[in-house]
């Protein structure tokens, strides 16, 4: 067991080194991006990554504080749903209203990792390939998608 700074240390390791390993990937548009914390540019919409002791996972998290808002972005997402299950190459689960870890309604397209942990050193391989490809694919499908989505 892992004290919370340590946890943290462990946790800031692997982005820091995810983020390093991921330095000389180009974005689709070819304008520098800081992949661990990638800009959508588009409010209340956000790829996340995440991972625990438990699992690891990526998304298109939409935040909108009016759900009904929200369920139209949602809705949104649907109608580039071939395209962006074509540029993942895999389906992600879809959920329409759900919580997140704060208690907040969100909306998530999303794909697990389960039984790695992020404070297993020997698992940062499996979770820097279970990553990147997303995070690079999620990139692809957004510089064709985004306009669509701006206000």
């Amino acid at each position: 067991m892992y004290s919370k700074d340590q946890a943290s240390q462990l946790k800031q390791a692997f982005w820091t080194a995810f983020g390093q390993y991921m330095g000389p990937v180009m974005p689709a548009d070819g304008l520098r991006t800081n992949w661990i914390n990638y800009k959508t540019g588009v409010k209340h919409i956000y790829f996340k990554m995440q991972a625990d002791n438990k699992l690891a996972g990526i998304a298109i998290e939409i935040s909108h504080p009016d759900t009904e808002l929200q369920e139209l972005f949602f809705e949104q997402f649907t109608t580039y749903k071939a395209l962006l299950h074509n540029v993942l190459q895999e389906e992600w689960e879809w959920q329409l209203h759900t919580t997140d870890e704060y208690g907040k309604i969100v909306s998530r397209i999303y794909i697990e990792l389960n039984q790695v942990s992020i404070f297993q050193r020997e698992d940062w391989p499996k979770l820097i390939s279970f990553f990147k490809p997303r995070i690079i694919a999620l990139d692809e499908f957004w510089s064709n998608a985004k306009y669509a989505f701006e206000v």
